[in-house]
């Protein structure tokens, strides 16, 4: 089994799908009044209008991993001086270095890599890369 999409809703669908095709390398599909499908690197990302305000649960983020500690940094950078709301500044976990950040919507974003994680994080990332690669 392998992840296929995640749809979520939106206040804003074209300001939300114009954030994922601007900074993160997504192409859009389709937009039309009601909803957006952008691609991404094997899995699709659906947005869906509302007429109202969505409320994100506390801490529900969506997370975006980058092969290297320099791309984190490059991505923040690019980010912030584009105006996109920074929750953090860019920080190292023990799971790899990152920030959050906000797209249009309210919709929280964790940008990171594990290139510079504890090895007992870095070890699972690396088994899959060496298994996709072998594909």
């Amino acid at each position: 089994m392998k992840f296929n999409h995640i749809s979520f809703p939106s206040s804003d669908v074209r300001a939300t799908a114009n954030f994922f095709v601007q900074h993160l390398g997504c192409s859009l599909e389709y937009i039309g009044a009601d909803a957006a499908v952008l691609k991404r690197a094997g899995f699709d990302i659906v947005i869906e209008a509302k007429d109202h305000t969505v409320v994100w649960p506390h801490n529900f983020h969506l997370g975006f991993e980058l092969p290297t500690v320099e791309e984190v940094s490059q991505l923040y950078q690019h980010l912030q001086a584009r105006g996109v709301p920074m929750k953090t500044g860019l920080f190292h976990h023990e799971r790899g270095s990152r920030f959050f950040c906000e797209a249009p919507g309210g919709l929280l974003f964790e940008m990171n890599t594990r290139a510079d994680a504890h090895e007992r994080y870095r070890a699972s990332f690396e088994r899959q890369a060496r298994a996709d690669a072998v594909k």
